[in-house]
């Protein structure tokens, strides 16, 4: 049951954490950012990589498929702006309906629910990777001139994507033939977000110790887990 929960408990964290800070990135955001881009990027290697290379035979077109989940999260990301790894350019003043943001994030939240099964431990990597992201996302919908009704069904939607998409990879035969095949897909989705975090973290290329100190914990605690 975990795996339906937690992927919706981290939304309702991160919109808590946007409402009461009401900031769009506070210190403390920027460091769970840092420590799940590098708790998110150990658990793929530690755990997901390894697996999907012994499931499918073949090493060279299990690559192909890992570039292609790259391929398709820089797509993702020229629809959302980068939100995916906590990036919103939308401009607060805007009422219509952000529509390739909603639909990009949405893909993403689906995608990412596939790689978890009921003793696996990506459910925490998607949690901790998903409550920064809820929170920035959150903080821009709270301050934006959207509609009650238009914030919660984007919230609703968005935390709907992800428990979806590990029920229908543990439910649907046709699709569970292929999850492995899908699996490697996220491989590259995630490796393009943690990565891109992790660049991110030093904020014109200057050392902070507190977000290494994440990162290592981050990386640590994946190992550990």
């Amino acid at each position: 049951m975990n795996k339906y929960l937690l992927p919706i408990l981290a939304i309702i964290i991160g919109v808590g954490i946007a409402f009461f800070t009401k900031k769009e990135k506070s210190i403390s955001t920027k460091l769970l950012l840092s420590f799940s881009g590098a708790f998110l990027l150990a658990l793929t290697l530690f755990d997901l990589l390894p697996e999907v290379y012994h499931q499918i035979d073949n090493a060279k077109q299990t690559g192909l498929f890992i570039m292609c989940g790259i391929l398709l999260q820089i797509i993702l990301e020229f629809l959302s702006k980068g939100a995916e790894h906590g990036h919103v350019h939308l401009h607060k003043e805007d009422t219509q309906f952000p529509w390739l943001l909603f639909i990009s994030l949405c893909i993403h939240s689906f995608l990412e629910g596939f790689p978890i099964h009921e003793h696996n431990d990506m459910v925490y990597g998607v949690l901790i990777h998903k409550i920064p992201i809820a929170a920035l996302i959150g903080a821009f919908l709270l301050q934006s001139n959207y509609t009650k009704l238009q914030i919660t069904g984007f919230l609703i939607a968005f935390a709907a994507m992800t428990p979806l998409g590990t029920f229908i990879s543990n439910t649907i035969p046709f699709v569970a033939n292929y999850v492995d095949v899908i699996n490697a897909f996220v491989i590259g989705i995630f490796l393009h977000i943690s990565t891109t975090i992790l660049f991110e973290a030093s904020e014109g290329h200057k050392f902070n110790l507190s977000k290494l100190v994440a990162i290592c914990l981050g990386i640590l605690i994946a190992y550990f887990l």
